[in-house]
């Protein structure tokens, strides 16, 4: 079985993050780099599992989820 992994690049107005992210068995999981290593995260939406890999950007996470596309993070 194959998995489609979609990419996006998220923005603030410090630094950017690449973040990958697919469907397994009805949920989601993501993962995005930070200078500790990659983070995970994992959920019922893609949004909440980019939220919760998003965590070591603390204090930035609105901003960086404010530059993804509509269709990932909804009215965000």
């Amino acid at each position: 079985m194959s998995y489609r992994i979609h990419t996006l690049r998220l923005e603030c107005s410090v630094f950017w993050v690449e973040a990958r992210y697919t469907r397994i068995n009805g949920r989601w999981i993501a993962s995005i780099d930070t200078p500790g290593g990659p983070t995970l995260g994992y959920g019922p939406s893609a949004f909440t599992a980019l939220w919760m890999a998003l965590e070591p950007f603390e204090g930035l996470v609105d901003e960086l989820l404010a530059s993804a596309p509509t269709h990932v993070v909804g009215d965000y």
